[in-house]
């Protein structure tokens, strides 16, 4: 990189936000930071991320899966209330092939061990699984992606209003991530087939 005068882009340090609740009881760490999965929808990760507007911050939730790397469910509101992060998980499951259960990942926040969201997973065959307290790297899947969403897309943009960030978050998952992230797994396929 040095020698072609090319350069990365810094992180932004951030402050931590949102409380840290106790995990509800009989819930584990399933995930135990295997961030990888030999199927589509056996294990999902999620969080939460906070995008500066000049109307405030708009908050972002996704649902990645560990095997494609795919966004498969999103929400965003002003507000990180559990609504808001139930909206995801269900656009999540919409789009899920099968009844089989799924390890959904998260941290402690208070929005994924609130009762509303705790009972929505059970009704959906989602397992819950959450990290230690203090242990970002439990869920370093879904932190690495909103590093790269940020790093190529939102630090490079002022949003006037929380409707223009919401139109280019879409069109940063939807036009840009999400098709990646199908040719990639296209062509592992291709290759696999080529190999067998």
């Amino acid at each position: 990189m040095a020698r072609h005068g090319i350069q990365g882009w810094p992180r932004k340090k951030r402050g931590r936000w949102g409380r840290v609740s106790h995990r509800p009881p009989g819930i584990q760490n399933h995930l135990d930071r295997k961030f990888f999965a030999l199927e589509p929808d056996t294990k999902w990760v999620t969080d939460i991320t906070e995008i500066p507007t000049q109307e405030g911050k708009l908050f972002l939730r996704v649902v990645l899966d560990l095997f494609s790397n795919l966004i498969v469910g999103w929400s965003m509101h002003h507000r990180q209330d559990r609504q808001m992060v139930i909206r995801a998980v269900q656009m999540a499951v919409w789009q899920r092939r099968g009844e089989a259960p799924i390890i959904l990942h998260s941290d402690r926040g208070s929005q994924f061990t609130s009762g509303d969201y705790q009972r929505y997973l059970g009704s959906n065959s989602l397992v819950s699984s959450m990290s230690a307290v203090g242990h970002c790297g439990d869920n370093a899947a879904c932190e690495g992606f909103f590093g790269v969403l940020k790093r190529e897309r939102i630090h490079h943009r002022r949003y006037r209003t929380h409707d223009e960030a919401r139109a280019d978050v879409f069109d940063y998952i939807e036009r840009f991530h999400n098709p990646r992230m199908r040719r990639r797994v296209a062509a592992q396929d291709r290759k696999l087939t080529a190999v067998l």
